[in-house]
């Protein structure tokens, strides 16, 4: 028995991929801007706790776009061959 693929079952997109992924880097880098501009009024030591974010940051926002999750999704299978025409019509015959 032939299973039917629904489009619900399909993976996600390319382009949606990558847009998932560009956001979750453009806000881990939003964050790490907020440690950064957070260095400057800071007093004493306290300058360590943004300051490792903005060291650190970078990597883990890469670490983090870059993780792509795959959906256990059934296997989508291909459609059967094609059948020429002129084949279909001799069989008619």
């Amino acid at each position: 028995m032939a299973r039917t693929a629904a489009i619900t079952n399909l993976p996600p997109s390319p382009d949606h991929e990558r847009h998932v992924r560009m956001v979750k880097y453009a806000v881990a880098q939003a964050v790490r801007l907020v440690c950064i501009v957070l260095l400057v009024p800071m007093p004493g030591w306290w300058k360590i706790l943004p300051g490792i974010g903005a060291i650190f940051l970078p990597y883990f926002a890469v670490v983090v776009a870059n993780n792509v999750r795959a959906r256990p999704t059934p296997a989508v299978e291909r459609p059967g061959a094609l059948v020429r025409r002129d084949d279909v019509d001799r069989d008619a015959a």
